[in-house]
């Protein structure tokens, strides 16, 4: 009986521990790439932003996807990975209205997709 109760208590301190990190994990991704698009997203609405800068967004963006995979679903990525590319063609073009619209909507994608990993009642049952 013992051993079983320790069994238990074990095994929810790891899921209590691995849900804790998987958000402190993506809050922290999430962080960093809300900042670099809050950069971009200035400079779209100054009309300073170049096709470069934009790209170096996106291949950030690339390298935290490759981490992301592992903790959240294919969809939340795929939706920001929609809105950066069209961005980046947006800029490309010129068209900085469009551009910072989908930057906004990336913005706010990457302050809610945190939350839903954050380890609360809403988020459990």
């Amino acid at each position: 009986m013992v051993k079983s109760l320790t069994a238990i208590l074990v095994a929810t301190a790891l899921l209590i521990g691995l849900g804790v990190f998987e958000w402190q994990f993506v809050a922290r991704e999430f962080s960093g790439f809300g900042a670099e698009v809050s950069s971009l997203a200035a400079k779209a609405e100054r009309e300073e932003a170049s096709g470069e800068d934009a790209k170096a967004v996106q291949t950030a963006w690339e390298t935290r996807k490759a981490r992301l995979h592992v903790w959240i679903p294919h969809n939340d990525i795929a939706r920001i990975d929609d809105y950066m590319a069209e961005s980046v063609r947006l800029i490309e073009e010129k068209d900085y209205p469009r551009a910072r619209a989908k930057l906004e909507i990336v913005l706010h994608l990457s302050a809610c997709i945190p939350g839903t990993y954050r380890p609360a009642v809403e988020n459990i049952f």
